[in-house]
């Protein structure tokens, strides 16, 4: 009797489990379709109450880092000056647990193509990206952004030329 009652027990906190996970992977899922919704939409102000006070973003290069000030500075200047349209297709979210180790947390990984309009002669790109977000008390508190930054220059008309054929 008590063996069966320990096995209840063990039964029910594994589903209490597995539910309050999956609910966090649902609410951290509609969480990122917010915010691909609002960069849709250029709303660099709905972008701004998703994003956690501490989020730190990080790529496409290795070195580019940038705190949630600056990243709504730059979403701004390039939503007034930059971009006609921001479109997301082909877009797919997935979330997942990591239950340890320096990444340890809640995260939503999503990979769309994206179709960029810019507005000063109307030239487009298309770039396949995917971009990770980190997820802590329903706000953004990190990304990695990977998406290939000479692909889009190219497609913008920039050659690029090796120094020593020079």
């Amino acid at each position: 009797m008590i063996m069966k009652n320990i096995i209840l027990i063990l039964l029910f906190v594994t589903a209490l489990i597995s539910c309050t996970t999956n609910n966090n992977n649902e609410k951290n899922t509609d969480l990122i379709e917010k915010y691909v919704q609002a960069v849709e939409e250029l709303d660099y102000k709905t972008m701004e109450a998703m994003l956690a006070e501490n989020y730190i973003g990080y790529g496409p290069s290795v070195n580019d880092s940038i705190g949630k000030a600056q990243v709504l500075r730059n979403w701004k200047q390039n939503i007034e000056n930059l971009y006609e349209s921001i479109e997301y297709n082909k877009s797919r979210n997935i979330a997942v647990y990591i239950d340890r180790g320096e990444n340890q947390g809640e995260w939503v990984s999503n990979w769309a193509e994206l179709k960029i309009v810019y507005k000063k002669d109307i030239k487009e790109v298309v770039i396949w990206a995917n971009t990770i977000y980190k997820i802590d008390h329903g706000k953004i508190v990190m990304s990695y952004a990977f998406y290939n930054e000479a692909d889009v220059l190219e497609q913008l008309g920039y050659v690029f030329i090796n120094p020593n054929d020079l």
